[in-house]
């Protein structure tokens, strides 16, 4: 069995002692049970929402300190949203 070892400070050790000791777990299985989410899902199985800005990205690629499966403005024009994208949120106007 290997061992993984990860520094975190010690607010956020606590932290996450807390919340998954709420949720009856400790923090060694709730880190298991990432890994193998994440293994079941091939990738990181939750929406992480960092965003770099388009011009530092821009300015990486050019670069060549980060490689894009395609180069920029080759999709314009493919994309399309429907004119009724947001028809299915007018059923939930009055909870907003």
């Amino acid at each position: 069995m290997a061992t993984i070892q990860v520094r975190v400070d010690d607010e956020m050790k606590t932290t996450a002692d807390l919340l998954f000791s709420s949720l009856g777990l400790d923090t060694s299985t709730a880190i298991r049970m990432f890994l193998v989410k994440a293994i079941d899902y091939d990738g990181i199985p939750f929406t992480v929402n960092h965003r770099v800005p388009q011009s530092e990205l821009r300015e990486a690629t050019e670069k060549k300190l980060v490689r894009l499966p395609f180069p920029f403005g080759c999709m314009k024009g493919k994309i399309w949203i429907a004119d009724d994208f947001d028809e299915p949120l007018d059923d939930f106007k009055e909870y907003m």
